[in-house]
């Protein structure tokens, strides 16, 4: 599955023709999933390839972004059956695909390769930096492995909470580029004594304009490959320079042989593939100190690296080749001999191997859910199972925060889910939740009270009061809540792990990286634990507005409801996907202003945090002991004290 493929020819689609190739000679079967697009190719490489309605990217007409639901996707997957999927650059088509590839338990293997946060950035689209993160995030945990392509996308992914992240780099065609492309007769067209050469998409995100700083340098001329929607501008800002459009095939390797010094002055790339065609044709880069490039380029060797966003800097690497000719068949030639074992042959074979672990990973995964869904007795599984003390911990969420009930009282989703597991012949209920908590207030308070109700089920939803502190240490926080987790488990209670989680907000994009992160550790707690993790990343619409209180903080009524019958659906609660409708369509909530918000909520919390109190002080839990929930009497043996 792939976000681009041809027609259009990118670094993407390159590197996924170059896969087609290798899968075809090394004898598997593929099959493309990839935007409709005029001019796309019904197969290629004997690969067939499936059409996905898409929509056109703003600025790029002829670049489509895939639309088509995760349930299409899943049903394409289980006609071909593949053993893995591959998701090329994935952000929207690939996101359907890692759900549905979960949903089909077929390992996925993301290759990160486009960082579409900074590019959200460079166009100021609405999409904000930190929910084009938040997205990133959520979609490589998806993934049972992810590719990255340097040292500085595997930190980064890191950063964010994605775990399982293996080095994949790109192979390079070193029979098409190589020195001997050069031509004379190109060099005399240009006119010129040096030619400092670009080649790449002409957008924002290029940051093409920053060669408009070597425009005078003595006896250069700027040569520049390449098209897109910044094309008009760079004309106008640049007049001497030579614009030859896009270059494929011998014509792009015959230009980029006879360029004197390639310059890539992009902060955005996760690789940097025309750097290392560059380095194949013999001539040395100058690239910013940022990305990709810091893998690709040698100091002093092949090439040079300037500070990010320096332009003087820039300019003063590159005169310093154009300069000296000597130098610059030195680096050249170095950089050739670096590149002579990255053959697209070699890093495919690497690729197929990164295939087997994901399957070999899938395997792992599969063990471990399956453990998770059992209790103690194995024979039992999560379908049958009958609670009858069930304890809920946590902070203002599980208390039933802006989910009013009867009588001033609160209910929340931890009630509702009580109600459902309940229907099926009486349940002991308590909630110790309280607002404001944090982990550590679940480990030395909650937790001993609900160790001495001997619980057979417990509910653990905290951490997001941590997560949104100046600073936090998310690995000591996970550390902390495993350790209760554990405790539990210990005294034979299955453990429902619900992952923290943020609502559609910009100003909530800040905490995406940290809740990413504890997700992750969530995950981790749960696989060695046994516990049931409930992933709330699996459920897109909950971040939505109207799943929000009035407050812009809390869960309203109905997303309390919409978490209640996703717990309940995993619990094995009969009914609960159609019940969750039928409650759904019963119920509506009333948006408030933001004058009553500021009023209401934001002023006292302020108020609250520069006097040093928090919602939750003083307060006590609304359940600490057992109620019964149901008609009949409490089971003969089960202690409600």
């Amino acid at each position: 599955m792939t976000e681009s493929f041809l027609p259009h020819m990118n670094g993407v689609t390159g590197s996924v023709l170059q896969i087609l190739r290798h899968l075809e000679r090394t004898g598997h079967e593929a099959h493309v999933l990839a935007p409709d697009a005029v001019g796309l190719p019904t197969e290629i490489s004997g690969a067939a390839v499936e059409a996905i309605p898409s929509l056109a990217l703003p600025g790029y007409r002829n670049v489509r972004v895939g639309t088509s639901p995760a349930h299409r996707v899943a049903a394409s997957l289980r006609r071909f059956q593949p053993d893995v999927v591959h998701l090329a650059s994935p952000f929207a088509l690939g996101w359907r695909g890692a759900l549905a590839a979960e949903r089909l338990e077929v390992p996925s293997v993301a290759a990160y390769q486009t960082d579409v946060a900074a590019y959200a950035a460079r166009y100021r689209v609405p999409a904000t930096t930190g929910l084009a993160h938040t997205h990133i995030a959520r979609l490589h945990r998806r993934a049972t492995l992810t590719l990255a392509p340097s040292e500085d996308a595997a930190h980064r992914l890191a950063d964010l909470g994605v775990d399982r992240v293996r080095r994949w780099g790109r192979g390079v065609d070193a029979e098409r580029f190589q020195p001997m492309r050069r031509s004379a007769q190109l060099r005399a067209a240009w006119g010129t004594e040096t030619v400092i050469g670009y080649v790449g998409r002409l957008a924002p995100e290029k940051q093409v304009e920053d060669l408009a700083a070597l425009q005078d340098i003595p006896g250069a001329r700027l040569v520049i490959v390449g098209d897109g929607p910044s094309r008009p501008r760079l004309e106008t800002l640049m007049p001497s320079a030579v614009f030859l459009g896009h270059l494929e095939g011998d014509a792009l390797a015959a230009a980029l042989a006879s360029f004197d010094v390639f310059v890539h002055p992009g902060e955005s790339e996760t690789f940097g593939q025309t750097l290392q065609e560059a380095h194949a044709s013999g001539v040395p880069v100058v690239a910013t100190g940022r990305g990709g490039p810091l893998d690709l380029v040698r100091m002093g060797i092949d090439g040079w690296l300037y500070r990010p966003g320096d332009l003087e800097d820039l300019r003063m690497r590159v005169a310093d080749l154009a300069g000296d000719a000597r130098k610059r068949r030195a680096f050249g030639a170095a950089g050739h001999q670096a590149v002579q074992g990255r053959s697209w042959a070699s890093v495919c074979d690497q690729l197929l191997g990164h295939f087997d672990e994901a399957r070999a990973l899938q395997a792992v995964d599969a063990g471990a859910r399956a453990r998770r869904r059992t209790r103690p007795d194995p024979s039992r599984s999560i379908d049958a199972r009958r609670w009858q003390r069930y304890v809920a911990l946590g902070d203002s969420l599980t208390e039933g925060l802006c989910d009013p009930g009867p009588e001033e009282t609160l209910r929340g989703w931890a009630d509702r889910l009580a109600l459902l597991l309940a229907s099926r012949g009486g349940l002991h209920y308590a909630n110790l939740a309280i607002r404001s908590k944090r982990v550590r207030d679940v480990c030395e308070t909650q937790l001993p009270r609900a160790i001495e109700l001997r619980p057979d089920l417990v509910s653990v939803l905290i951490g997001a009061n941590d997560l949104v502190k100046p600073r936090v240490d998310v690995t000591a926080l996970a550390a902390e809540l495993e350790s209760a987790v554990t405790r539990l488990r210990a005294i034979g209670a299955d453990v429902v792990l619900v992952t923290p989680f943020l609502p559609d907000r910009r100003a909530a994009g800040i905490y995406a990286a940290r809740f990413a992160s504890f997700a992750t550790a969530l995950a981790g707690i749960a696989a060695r634990t046994g516990a049931i993790l409930i992933d709330t990343d699996l459920h897109p619409t909950l971040p939505e507005r109207p799943h929000w209180g009035e407050d812009l903080v809390h869960l309203s009524s109905r997303g309390h409801r919409f978490l209640a019958y996703r717990v309940g659906e995993v619990l094995g609660v009969p009914h609960a996907d159609a019940l969750g409708a039928l409650d759904a369509s019963l119920h509506d909530d009333e948006p408030i202003s933001a004058g009553l918000w500021w009023r209401r909520h934001a002023l006292p919390w302020v108020w609250r945090r520069l006097h040093g109190r928090a919602a939750g002080d003083g307060r006590v839990a609304k359940h600490d002991d057992y109620v019964y929930l149901g008609r009949s009497r409490a089971p003969r043996g089960v202690s409600v004290g």
